[in-house]
């Protein structure tokens, strides 16, 4: 089959590559579409790399060329003969996540237990941890982490399951997590960047929680403000106001109760102490921060904020052993209840625009969120 692989950084070559045969308990899916996210472009420009040797060393692109893309959409093609629930030509979404539930291991490890599947001890990751991702013909998986589709949604909105997943999963931690302003108490929520994820917390804190009150979003980029402004949100450009003063006055002198920091910038980070009331919670979506040292924390310590940093689309399962997020996550998507159609900007009708998507595409001004179909 052919996929395009990343052999280095910055080079992504389209090639054949072997096709897997599904197991007994497993199916082939035939890729139709992939979301590209800001953890694959991070891994391609060589700023982090998760596929790890059993000391946890990363293994260099030279020794393992990876194929990436964890956001993903597709057609069943083959079924193991284990497999009484699927069929071939049943549309589908994917979790990426290999957990002890996909791999059917009993008993349990605690994490998977307890509903926190992306820290199953036995965690692998297609198209992050060094398991064939997306962006190929073809990817065999667990039958179970495949979501059949009962709408006529398009492939490339069906991607975005797994990025709302998380949102979800984060939403679940923060509702989970005893603090001063829990989401009933909360007056205004500061979402920090209107990339993808910010702009589908937006919509998830509007059209699904029901959250009404302020919701302001920074962000520099006009296309993305414009978004963010659609979905119900007030938007200030940090590049142009002064962010700390229009929080103060828009709120009264209360600040944000709520935190989001979806940017992963170091500098959103070294700013949050100005933007919240004391022991507020804090968000940590976006990841990197790079660029500063701990001394950042010290100005956010003195106002004992709770610190959450959910990570992936965990949850617990359905008794037919599919994900809960999931499931959650792609009803909004078939009901409409959130718009993830609007947020893509880019599609690439091929595996041969995959390096161009890469290569900078993606820090277009116009761009938002690109995906791959094949």
């Amino acid at each position: 089959m052919k996929a395009a692989v990343l052999t280095g950084v910055g080079r992504i070559d389209v090639r054949d590559v072997a096709c897997e045969s599904p197991g007994p308990r497993e199916i082939l899916v035939r890729v139709t579409a992939v979301g590209l996210c800001g953890t694959d472009f991070h891994i391609a420009a060589g700023h982090a790399n998760y596929n790890r040797d059993a000391r946890g060393r990363p293994i260099p692109l030279a020794d393992a060329p990876q194929i990436l893309g964890h956001e993903i959409a597709g057609v069943v093609e083959t079924v193991g003969p284990e497999v009484r629930d699927l069929a071939p030509g049943d549309r589908v979404v994917i979790d990426q996540g290999r957990s002890c539930v996909s791999e059917a291991r009993s008993p349990l490890c605690e994490y998977c237990a307890s509903g926190d599947s992306h820290q199953c001890a036995w965690y692998g990751e297609h198209g992050i941890t060094g398991l064939t991702g997306g962006l190929a013909e073809y990817l065999t998986i667990p039958a179970v982490n495949a979501l059949r589709v009962t709408s006529d949604v398009d492939a490339a909105a069906l991607a975005l399951t797994e990025p709302l997943g998380c949102v979800l999963h984060a939403a679940d931690v923060l509702s989970r997590t005893p603090a001063r302003y829990a989401l009933g108490k909360i007056q205004a929520v500061l979402i920090c960047g209107a990339g993808p994820a910010g702009l589908l917390w937006v919509q998830y804190l509007r059209r699904v929680l029901g959250f009404d009150g302020l919701v302001l979003v920074s962000e520099p980029n006009a296309t993305k403000r414009a978004l963010a402004k659609r979905f119900g949100a007030e938007t200030v450009d940090p590049l142009r106001e002064d962010v700390a003063q229009l929080v103060e006055e828009t709120t009264h002198g209360r600040r944000a109760e709520l935190l989001i920091e979806a940017t992963g910038s170091g500098q959103a980070f070294a700013a949050i102490p100005g933007l919240i009331r004391k022991q507020a919670t804090v968000l940590l979506y976006g990841q990197g921060h790079a660029g500063l040292d701990l001394s950042v924390l010290t100005p956010l310590q003195f106002l004992e904020p709770t610190l959450l940093s959910p990570v992936g689309a965990s949850g617990g399962h359905e008794a037919d052993g599919r994900p809960s997020t999931y499931v959650q996550a792609l009803r909004l998507i078939e009901r409409g209840q959130v718009d993830v159609a609007s947020l893509i900007t880019h599609r690439y009708p091929s595996l041969d625009g995959v390096s161009r998507a890469f290569a900078g595409e993606h820090a277009a001004p116009d761009y938002v969120k690109g995906v791959v179909t094949l």
